[in-house]
């Protein structure tokens, strides 16, 4: 096959063997460059990009959350960033809902939307659909609450292996919200939560094609401290503070922000806690590199990041 160039651009539209119109989920780990890539990959592709940065939705939240830039808004269309309220209600069922809205009307001028994100329950509830699980009820609700409350994140570990083992290879360990949700559902269906994961999903109106952006651990880790040491010397604390009322809000329990709150609490000094901030970074880097591994069927870009590699893909396949 010849070499494909963004010049050229149309012509690989045009050959693609898919009628369907095309998402490309630009992801890969924090700070690895996912914005100023899908930003050139738009501008290339003459599109408008698509969030599922569940981070980046709150209004109230900006630094902390490395939004793009005003610049960067001007210069391509963004949705779904600063959308909604950190006192809002919004998960991976709505999200899917409105995003499909909007790209059902992108799709009707741009046979390519891009979709950009770290990799997450939002990007993976919009490409591939959700699974039906039962409603929960406010008992059941409480009654895993309070286990947690009680005794803590090792008793959810520890139940959710004995009760489903298979979902609890595969589940982020560390993240109590996952570790309940889980629970939840096995205790009010009795059955495990990986019966409900396994079952058939709705099809998706489009084909997905997933870009991984991939960095050497050093350089990635590199970056994300750079981009912390940024995100203070942009005044991330005042931020911080300016939210400090709201603390207690679900969205605001998101590194970054619960280490500098701890930092106004007095628990932790300001240099140990944007060492935190680091740290936790660092780690969550690592699961999302782990979670991309899910993505079996991609396209990997090591830098330069360029678009002629995916419009081959899109060629291909």
């Amino acid at each position: 096959m010849k070499h494909v160039t963004a010049i050229n651009v149309v012509t690989v539209l045009k050959m693609s063997k898919s009628k369907l119109p095309i998402i490309v989920f630009i992801t890969g780990a924090s700070a690895v460059g996912k914005t100023s890539c899908s930003i050139k990959f738009a501008k290339a592709l003459k599109t408008q990009i698509v969030s599922c940065d569940s981070r980046q939705f709150y209004k109230e939240m900006s630094i902390g959350t490395a939004v793009p830039s005003d610049d960067d808004q001007q210069s391509i269309k963004h949705h779904f960033i600063q959308h909604i309220s950190i006192k809002q209600t919004y998960n991976p069922g709505d999200y899917a809902k409105d995003a499909l809205d909007t790209i059902k009307q992108l799709h009707r001028t741009n046979k390519i939307i891009i979709l950009v994100g770290g990799p997450s329950l939002y990007a993976d509830a919009l490409l591939f659909g959700l699974h039906k699980f039962p409603k929960i009820s406010s008992e059941t609700k409480n009654k895993i609450q309070k286990l947690y409350n009680e005794k803590g994140l090792a008793f959810l570990q520890n139940e959710l292996a004995v009760k489903d083992s298979k979902y609890y290879s595969i589940v982020d360990k560390q993240n109590p919200r996952r570790l309940i949700r889980a629970l939840e559902i096995i205790e009010e269906s009795e059955k495990p939560y990986s019966y409900y994961i396994e079952r058939d999903k709705p099809l998706r109106p489009f084909r997905q094609i997933v870009v991984k952006l991939e960095l050497t651990r050093a350089d990635l880790y590199s970056k994300i401290e750079s981009r912390i040491d940024q995100m203070m010397n942009d005044g991330f604390l005042r931020e911080v503070e300016s939210l400090y009322p709201y603390r207690k809000l679900p969205t605001l329990n998101t590194i970054g922000y619960n280490e500098l709150f701890d930092f106004i609490d007095k628990k932790l000094t300001l240099d140990k806690a944007i060492s935190e901030i680091k740290k936790n970074t660092r780690r969550f880097a690592k699961r999302q590199i782990n979670y991309l591994k899910r993505y079996d069927e991609s396209v990997c870009l090591k830098p330069p990041f360029k678009i002629d590699q995916v419009l081959n893909h899109i060629l291909k396949n």
